[in-house]
């Protein structure tokens, strides 16, 4: 028998998935996660599921991890006290930032601290010019001092060598960092041109600061994680997944960690592609709500939308500008904070606002009985019925209504003046338009109609709350697959060994030769399947996706051009004609008579896709033998009352079941919420594909 096993690591709880590579059964299991140390419930969980299926740890082959642990230390503050050597004159680089206002109006307007303070960016006496050309040679008069008192007085574990220019050549960068490993062996050291060699140096720098400021965080993560499975029996390959929809070798992820910002929610957008592909559906909605946060992407023709510039640790949820750049390969998604564990309170207006802080797994909504005494979304949805007490997750963890009921009237319903119950539909309530607006201005920027998508959900609150989010969107129909409770973890196992490089080159097309544009993209070839060779794959098991980011010169943004499969050197002829019509899709005209330049180069190189069946039966236990498991009283909008709506076992629907809501589909990770004139079906691969009840 041959195993894999996926691990993806929440706020609230960390989600497992078991696939039999031989075509056994899948398996999963939830636990709450141990927010004190994140590796302590990995290690316990991978044991439990590992018992749980009968199967020895020394027979599982792989493991895949998927992990909030970058995020959070950035957002947190948590990482290690870090340096940056930098050059000389342009040590504030960091505060000037883009010299933009994100709310032009605000006048106690703030920005996100960079995370190299002033005090420890050293300058350098070095220069390149804009072509690479030696300026002034590397000076490091003085360095040795001022590392050695960073080091004693205030800690310093790490440095970022962030140099001007060095995307074009990164000899200074490299020389530093020789520099360092000689005078000081036990620094983390970054550099810029290694981390995102791309040009505008704000992007770059801070790109560089924050992998170093983790880097030591996640170099003791991963050995603890490592000799904790290695002390279970476990000998298999360990990967870890990145934000881009591939998977890392532990030493790659090491080396990079800023590549593990969208570490799980990536995962689950990767199986939302694979689940489009096929069902046939070519335009999805992902919508993964788990007990922290919700995350949604768009995804076509069965890919994910993807870009390079995300931020991190944004001061306001929405307005871009609030936050660290980072440039790394990332699925694009848009990030809400809401979730079972959101935080609901009466707000100094006297108006309900839910989240964004949540309850997390310590202590967790009321309602868990772990000393929470907030009233959360989790709580509102057991006093809604949606949730049961007696059969959350399977029935492992009881839920205590009384106190969701007392948390809910002492810090909602009396302030409000409603019931408890009106209380708790306006938290649900309020998290649904919070995500229905977030994924209205999210697909607006980039030019999607969701009226024409369908929706996937998963994640352990994404089926309570996707009919009534699809409908806010006028979404005509939503897929909740197998699993949905941990799809993230079932993602990790089909992500495929992957490395994305992305390398700024600037120049025009009518001056680039045809042996120099293959001689780019052979050495970027080379540079990404290196990084495969680690998982030993090799020669034709990797495929290299090549892009190039073209404009016509004088712009100050590129549009992406995805070259044909195949060499890259065959497009070369044809290049002007793909930027034309890919510059011609966003904006509805192109100019013919105007230079065209490439700015960035890009190679994606994949190994196999790994083996997936979607709606793979599951086991988690044997089923009732009957589809209805009852009734119970759950509310009802339409109603504005309580109504006794049947409650279905989701493990013995039969391919075919027809189920005509307001009704509820219970499985141990999660619960389906459906409302009046809402229907679903169970397609032939298992999954609940529920047709809204609303007028086109």
């Amino acid at each position: 028998m041959r195993y894999r096993m996926g691990v993806d690591i929440g706020g609230t709880f960390t989600d497992f998935a078991l696939y039999d590579d031989d075509g056994g059964p899948l398996r999963t299991h939830k636990q709450l996660t141990t927010p004190d140390d994140p590796s302590r419930a990995v290690i316990d969980g991978v044991a439990r599921l590992a018992e749980m299926a009968s199967i020895a740890i020394p027979d599982v082959e792989s493991i895949v991890h998927g992990t909030t642990l970058v995020t959070n230390a950035v957002i947190e503050r948590k990482g290690v006290p870090t340096a940056m050597l930098v050059t000389r004159g342009f040590r504030d680089v960091l505060d000037i930032g883009l010299e933009s206002r994100y709310e032009l109006y605000d006048l106690k307007l703030e920005f996100p601290v960079p995370v190299v303070p002033r005090h420890r960016r050293f300058e350098v006496n070095e220069r390149l010019g804009y072509d690479g050309k030696v300026m002034l040679a590397p000076d490091y008069s003085g360095l040795d001092e001022l590392l050695s008192s960073a080091i004693e007085y205030e800690g310093v574990q790490a440095v970022a060598v962030c140099f001007l220019h060095s995307y074009v050549d990164s000899a200074h960068e490299d020389a530093a960092s020789e520099w360092l490993a000689e005078h000081f062996p036990d620094l983390a050291v970054s550099t810029s041109a290694d981390v995102f060699p791309f040009m505008r140096e704000y992007e770059r720098w801070t790109t560089a600061c924050i992998n170093a400021y983790v880097r030591p965080v996640v170099d003791r993560y991963i050995d603890h994680l490592e000799r904790g499975l290695a002390e279970l029996g476990f000998s298999g390959t360990f990967l870890i997944m990145s934000s881009s929809g591939g998977t890392l070798t532990p030493n790659v992820a090491r080396r990079f960690p800023i590549r593990m910002l969208e570490s799980g929610p990536a995962a689950g957008a990767l199986m939302s592609s694979r689940h489009g592909a096929a069902l046939g559906l070519p335009q999805l909605l992902s919508f993964d709500m788990g007990g922290t946060t919700a995350k949604g992407c768009i995804v076509q023709n069965a890919r994910p939308l993807k870009h390079y510039h995300m931020e991190v640790a944004r001061l306001h949820e929405f307005k871009r500008g609030s936050g660290l750049p980072v440039g790394i390969p990332v699925i694009d998604m848009i990030e809400i904070g809401a979730g079972g564990g959101s935080l609901a309170a009466v707000d100094e207006r006297g108006t309900l606002r839910v989240g964004p802080g949540s309850a997390g797994a310590d202590p967790g909504p009321a309602c868990y009985s772990r000393g929470g005494r907030q009233p959360t979304l989790t709580d509102a949805n057991l006093v809604l019925g949606y949730l049961a007490a007696d059969s959350f997750l399977g029935g492992r963890m009881a839920l205590d209504g009384s106190a969701a009921h007392k948390a809910i009237n002492a810090v909602v319903a009396t302030p409000l003046g409603v019931s408890v119950e009106q209380a708790a539909w306006g938290i649900h309530e309020v998290i649904n338009e919070d995500v229905a607006r977030a994924f209205r201005v999210h697909a607006s920027e980039r030019g999607v109609d969701y009226r024409g998508c369908s929706m996937v959900a998963f994640g352990g609150s994404g089926p309570l709350h996707a009919v009534r989010v699809a409908h806010k969107l006028r979404i005509p129909r939503v897929v909740c697959p197998w699993g949905a409770g941990v799809m993230s973890a079932f993602g990790l196992l089909a992500s495929p060994v992957g490395f994305e490089v992305v390398r700024s080159y600037r120049v025009a097309l009518d001056t680039l030769s045809e042996r120099s544009f293959a001689e780019v993209f052979a050495r970027l070839i080379a540079q990404a399947s290196g990084f495969l060779a680690e998982a030993d794959i090799v020669g034709a098991e990797v495929h290299s996706h090549c892009r190039l980011d073209m404009r016509y010169q004088g712009q100050g943004y590129e549009v992406e051009v995805e070259l044909p499969s195949g060499p890259p050197v065959d497009a070369f002829a044809s290049l002007r004609s793909l930027f034309h019509e890919a510059y011609a899709r966003i904006f509805g005209m192109s100019f013919d008579d105007r230079t065209v330049e490439i700015v960035a180069w890009k190679v994606d190189a994949q190994g196999p896709v790994q083996a997936w069946t979607p709606g793979h039966r599951m086991v988690n236990g044997p089923p009732t033998g009957a589809e209805l498991k009852g009734h119970r009283r759950l509310y009802v909008p339409e109603r504005a009352d309580f109504v006794d709506c049947a409650v279905y076992d989701r493990y013995a629907l039969a391919v075919g079941s027809r189920i005509q809501g307001p009704a509820l589909v219970e499985e141990n990770e999660s619960t389906c919420v459906l409302g009046i004139d809402d229907v679903a079906l169970v397609d032939a691969r298992g999954n609940l594909v529920i047709e809204l009840g609303f007028e086109p």
